[in-house]
């Protein structure tokens, strides 16, 4: 097959996962080197081709002010902009700047805070830019990952599941943690990791984000019922996907 598909991947405020995913197809990469052009793609080769590009892939949330200028230069070069993981697309975990004063932070972490140039808050791409589609998960999982390129090659809407983790616990055959007694979040987690921390009987923490219309406050009387503190609820929210609109509107009714 020849290439016919522009491919840029674009790094900001993130860990590098969610590339790492990208690269970790292994059986799947050679067919999808067959199918794309790696034009830019810095964490796997030195190629460095200018644009425009048919799609970026881009991961990593906005933190200071020169990438907040870098994702509209991306924007502008980009036919199709889809962002991947949990940082793109809701502002990651170092959002949890955004429920506090992020001088504090730099005033703990760095010897001269001085030398720090940031912005106050982390925040997802499409508060920046028009984006064409969002791919949750921390990082993502890369059968849905070979799923939204495959659809924008053959131009036609990705095939993402919107409902939550439970029905991936069902599929797999787990014991409901939350019968056990442990409070867990996959009833408002949007599916993709396949489940794989109750599988291993771990509660799910949500690193998938909220799925489609989560009831959080029914699930927070649950955990409530159980014996979780407000401040519990509050800090297991706003772990991964907390500036996600819902899981931040019912962290901050938690949040005394």
């Amino acid at each position: 097959m020849a290439n016919f598909l522009r491919l840029a991947v674009w790094k900001f405020a993130s860990c590098d996962g969610c590339q790492l995913t990208l690269l970790d197809c292994e059986d799947e990469l050679l067919a999808l080197a067959e199918a794309v052009d790696l034009a830019y793609f810095p964490e796997a080769s030195s190629k460095m081709a200018q644009g425009p590009y048919d799609l970026s892939l881009v991961e990593g949330s906005i933190t200071t002010a020169h990438d907040a200028q870098r994702i509209r230069d991306v924007r502008a070069q980009s036919k199709h902009v889809v962002t991947i993981g949990a940082c793109a697309t809701s502002g990651g975990i170092q959002a949890l700047r955004n429920f506090a004063d992020v001088g504090d932070f730099v005033a703990a972490v760095y010897a001269r805070p001085d030398y720090i140039d940031t912005l106050e808050t982390s925040t997802p791409i499409s508060a920046h830019v028009t984006v064409d589609f969002e791919l949750q998960g921390c990082p993502v999982d890369k059968r849905q990952l070979l799923e939204v390129i495959g659809a924008f090659l053959t131009n036609r809407k990705p095939v993402i599941p919107e409902y939550s983790v439970c029905f991936e616990c069902k599929r797999r055959g787990n014991i409901c943690v939350m019968v056990k007694g442990e409070p867990c979040l996959g009833p408002v987690t949007h599916a993709g990791c396949g489940a794989i921390c109750p599988a291993y009987r771990r509660a799910c923490y949500g690193c998938f984000g909220p799925m489609e219309a989560p009831n959080l406050p029914a699930l927070s009387e649950e955990w409530r019922q159980m014996g979780a503190a407000k401040g519990q609820i509050r800090d297991v929210l706003r772990t991964f996907y907390g500036w996600s609109d819902p899981f931040r509107r019912e962290s901050n009714a938690h949040d005394n």
